[in-house]
């Protein structure tokens, strides 16, 4: 199958997947039945793989959202994404729209432009919530940002629609309660924080320490009997390499761009850990 080159992320994201899928394809299996993905993000292994059959998931409602309006009414949001303006106090309002009760009246091609705008004009394009689950990314002041990139847009559009991609926005085991053998799962989770200060958590309600790394961890083993191929990417601190020790391990170095202090910057230990040949 020829790849669409046009089919990639269009939204920034932290622990985005973009430069490190050289690495991540070394492991993909060569033949599978269903892709799953359950903590979908931005989408950067799903665009460069363009699996004919998938199940993705993220639990962030604002995020599939997005994917959804995406699918189903790209010409409306790219209608709805001419109108905004990079332009600091018109940046504020339109984020602290979800501040305000009449939030729920703006339509989900309304929310879907909204966050799409916010992430591409919002400093260091992140993607952060608050604790009650409000856009708090101050202005980026950037001279031009492109905050319409329609032929991306298109791109992911006619993707979803021309094969059978199934968009979920449930908790990461219940979706993986349908994996069978040799279905490819690629699980790329909130990573455990490199020290208390450092979480690429930030833009996930639900937070995820401890307890959910060994809640995942017990979903990989039940995967790995049932025969799945499994993949799972994370930061490389002691606790997930002991915690994932009879499986593979691979480290690989990551470029990590998203940080609110631009020395912390530069080069970190990940790893890879599959249960496949």
């Amino acid at each position: 199958m020829k790849k669409n080159r046009l089919l990639q992320p269009f939204l920034k994201w932290a622990g985005g997947k973009r430069q490190l899928m050289p690495e991540i394809k070394k492991y993909i299996p060569h033949k599978f039945n269903t892709y799953y993905e359950p903590f979908l993000g931005g989408g950067a292994v799903l665009f460069d793989l363009q699996p004919k059959n998938a199940i993705i998931n993220d639990s962030s409602t604002e995020l599939i959202n997005c994917y959804k309006v995406i699918k189903t009414n790209i010409n409306d949001l790219i209608e709805d994404l001419e109108k905004h303006k990079n332009d600091e106090d018109y940046y504020y309002h339109t984020r602290d729209l979800d501040r305000k009760e009449d939030y729920k009246n703006l339509s989900n091609v309304e929310k879907a432009s909204r966050i799409i705008y916010l992430n591409r004009t919002c400093f260091n394009g992140l993607f952060r919530v608050n604790s009650q689950g409000q856009f708090n990314v101050p202005f980026g002041k950037y001279p031009n940002p492109k905050i319409l990139n329609e032929s991306v847009l298109k791109a992911v559009s006619s993707y979803l629609n021309e094969n059978n991609i199934e968009i979920l926005n449930n908790d990461f085991e219940e979706v993986l309660k349908h994996a069978k053998k040799e279905d490819f799962v690629y699980l790329d989770p909130p990573y455990d924080p490199l020290s208390d200060t450092s979480s690429f958590t930030g833009y996930d309600l639900n937070k995820f320490g401890k307890e959910e790394q060994k809640r995942l961890k017990k979903v990989y083993d039940y995967l790995n009997e049932i025969g799945c191929f499994v993949l799972l990417s994370n930061s490389s601190t002691p606790y997930i390499k002991d915690l994932y020790k009879n499986y593979s391990i691979i480290t690989v170095n990551a470029k990590r761009n998203i940080n609110s202090v631009g020395n912390s910057r530069g080069k970190i230990e990940e790893i890879l850990v599959k249960n496949y040949e």
